[in-house]
């Protein structure tokens, strides 16, 4: 077992690593920026050290700095949490080289599944259902409207390097295609350093639904069921619950082994996500594989009882799965809401600033996980999510009246936050229903 683990992150996902470590013995070193000084994953870590400004490419995204905090700590180990490095193939294989163990898949792994053409390829090869489109990156506009014109209109451009969101749109006519693919170049450049587009059928309607999967180094792959995350603005994830309510037994046994092959069909150790889309007839189509944990893990967590964030650790130390795809069982229902300084009437401007007053509800059934306090400041440089609350309770109409009264004890003051308006989203007779798929928000006239 690992002596002492570097959490190469900030915020909520780096305290909840740091409380993962705390309960297996490992000491714990936090990284931080100079806005980040005042920080709690800085406070309540074993070691803390400053690694640059501000900026991201300067500290958090600052490869060199995090294995020289290693060196200087005698981390042995390096978790990457979310966003940042975590997906980031030349710093994972950086680790290997510098004789410390990246929390993760494998590079060559995160390599594969990253390339979101070429993932979509190795898919196909697995017998992994895909949504028809091109055969990996679109190398000439004259390519890409041949293909459009093959699988027809309404297509997708995303990003081949893409996540987040990120150099993603939708296209309805050949008309739109050309300045389409100039802006999700662009887009993609900018974010990932890579401006390579491929194009997808875009499926009318379809639900998000994402199978978490478990993968030692020996060839065991499990799947904890799945996450339905359809209620998103602009392909951000706002609410997301487990089960989906659209789940049968039948439709799990067949996505979770899909799932499980796209694991196996790339070496995949540690934990994963397997997106798909999901049409009207329950019709499911891979979409990309998310090389890490995720920021919903919390709600697998409280169905299956199955610490995700431990289980990372303990693989990566080369521990064996403790349990078989048949001890896995669901048990309730747990949705989460993300909490962001943002002001949703301003078009969810980011509302930075200094929180001078705060009340986190609790209670029976009731988790949050956060990184902020009563006089924390929301720094303008960093993801405006300050919070993620997630309600578990034996059914969803249970879950969701549980959150309900959570949201409305949650008190922040001195800043802008979306918390009534995910009161309104719970409120709303489709969201109850569970009649909402990824165009849910945008009906609704949130664009």
């Amino acid at each position: 077992m690992f002596n002492k683990v570097l959490i190469a992150n900030r915020g909520e996902i780096a305290v909840r690593i740091i409380h993962a470590c705390r309960e297996l013995g490992i000491g714990t070193v936090a990284v931080f920026s100079e806005a980040d000084r005042g920080a709690l994953h800085a406070q309540i870590a074993d070691e803390a050290i400053c690694i640059g400004p501000a900026a991201t490419k300067d500290s958090y995204l600052n490869i060199q700095a995090i294995l020289a905090a290693c060196e200087v700590t005698g981390a042995d180990a390096i978790h990457p949490g979310f966003g940042f490095l975590s997906e980031n193939s030349s710093f994972a294989k950086t680790c290997e080289l510098c004789g410390v163990t990246f929390i993760g898949p494998s590079y060559t792994s995160m390599d594969m599944m990253g390339d979101k053409a070429n993932a979509k390829q190795t898919m196909k090869n697995a017998n992994v259902p895909v949504v028809p489109g091109s055969d990996g990156v679109v190398n000439s506009v004259e390519e890409a409207k041949e293909i459009a014109e093959r699988i027809g209109y309404p297509v997708m451009v995303k990003a081949s390097a893409g996540g987040g969101g990120r150099g993603i749109r939708k296209v309805d006519t050949p008309d739109e295609l050309e300045a389409a693919i100039t802006a999700a170049k662009t887009e993609a450049l900018s974010f990932f350093g890579d401006d390579g587009v491929y194009l997808e059928k875009f499926i009318v309607d379809p639900r998000h639904v994402e199978i978490q999967v478990l993968a030692d180094q020996y060839g065991n792959v499990v799947h904890l069921g799945e996450r339905d995350c359809s209620v998103q603005r602009r392909n951000q994830k706002m609410i997301e619950e487990s089960p989906s309510p659209i789940m049968t037994p039948e439709l799990r046994e067949k996505m979770g082994e899909a799932a499980k092959s796209a694991a196996l069909a790339c070496g995949y150790y540690n934990a994963g996500t397997v997106e798909f889309l999901v049409d009207a007839d329950k019709n499911f189509y891979f979409m990309e594989m998310n090389t890490r944990i995720q920021v919903e893990h919390g709600i697998t967590e409280l169905v299956t009882g199955i610490d995700l964030v431990k289980n990372q650790i303990l693989i990566a130390a080369g521990e064996r799965l403790g349990f078989t795809q048949e001890d896995v069982h669901l048990s309730g229902h747990a949705i989460e809401c993300r909490i962001n300084a943002e002001t949703p009437e301003a078009n969810f401007r980011p509302s930075p600033g200094k929180i001078e007053s705060l009340h986190m509800p609790g209670g029976n059934g009731i988790r949050i996980d956060s990184a902020v306090y009563s006089g924390y400041e929301i720094s303008p440089y960093y993801d405006s999510m300050i919070a993620k609350v997630m309600a578990y309770a034996p059914t969803r109409y249970e879950a969701i009246q549980k959150m309900k009264w959570a949201l409305a004890e949650f008190i922040v003051e001195g800043i802008d936050t979306n918390i009534d308006f995910q009161l309104n989203i719970l409120r709303d007779q489709d969201f109850e229903t569970g009649n909402v798929d990824i165009g849910y928000l945008g009906r609704k006239g949130y664009k």
